[in-house]
């Protein structure tokens, strides 16, 4: 893992550490020091894997805005940016300044799974996938093309599959009811996005349509 990239993961832990614990008031929380720690370990680990396997998606990931973007995907990015920094600031109200939930730790020890097996099904993601950009666009500077292994066989976005994992895991671990409420809309504006990029897709991209006929489902098996 580069200098660059530790430097902006770095930068990016303590800009969640300040959103939580000055948003809760106290830096008294364990579990934002779990998932803080639970972020770290899996970035550190995720990008180390990529500078050694795949730079150039490296690369990609941690790139902003691109000039080929979709305008439509650059609101998108920008309105899912400050959608996480108001998740955040809610669950650190909820769970700590104000305490108006209650979560068992049994069920706040599943938060904690659940965000660690969207960190392996992310991982999963990029070793099949060296596309795996964070903006809507062909990549056709790298020569893309479609990606039908790994967990491309099962649904045609597993990157968005595995956000579900997270969105239900973090409100859990961090001890939030509230954190759930907004779950659905982040999952609907995913799903949103899915159906866009797949049109262009189906557009720019040789084959997409024929892996579309062979693989039915978007995000979740047998459902959608």
């Amino acid at each position: 893992m580069g200098t660059g990239s530790l430097a902006r993961t770095t930068g990016w832990l303590i800009a969640m550490a300040a959103i939580l614990f000055g948003t809760a008031g106290s830096w008294d929380w364990p579990q934002a020091w779990v998932f803080l720690a639970e972020s770290a370990i899996s970035a550190v680990a995720i990008g180390a894997w990529l500078a050694r396997h795949d730079p150039a998606l490296l690369e990609a990931r941690l790139s902003g805005f691109h000039r080929d973007q979709k305008h439509w995907d650059r609101v998108f990015m920008a309105g899912a940016f400050a959608a996480f920094i108001l998740w955040l600031v809610l669950m650190a109200l909820d769970a700590k300044r104000f305490g108006w939930s209650a979560v068992p730790l049994a069920v706040q020890g599943l938060g904690g799974v659940l965000i660690a097996g969207c960190m392996v099904l992310v991982w999963l993601v990029f070793r099949s996938n060296s596309f795996a950009a964070p903006q809507v666009r062909v990549q056709a500077e790298r020569g893309q093309q479609v990606v039908t292994e790994g967990p491309y066989r099962i649904v045609r976005h597993p990157m968005y599959a595995a956000a579900l994992f997270y969105f239900l895991g973090v409100p859990l671990l961090l001890g939030s009811w509230w954190g759930l409420l907004p779950v659905p809309l982040f999952m609907a504006a995913l799903g949103a996005r899915a159906v866009g990029e797949e049109g262009m897709l189906r557009q720019a991209l040789p084959g997409y349509s024929d892996y579309a006929r062979r693989v039915r489902y978007r995000l979740v098996p047998g459902l959608w």
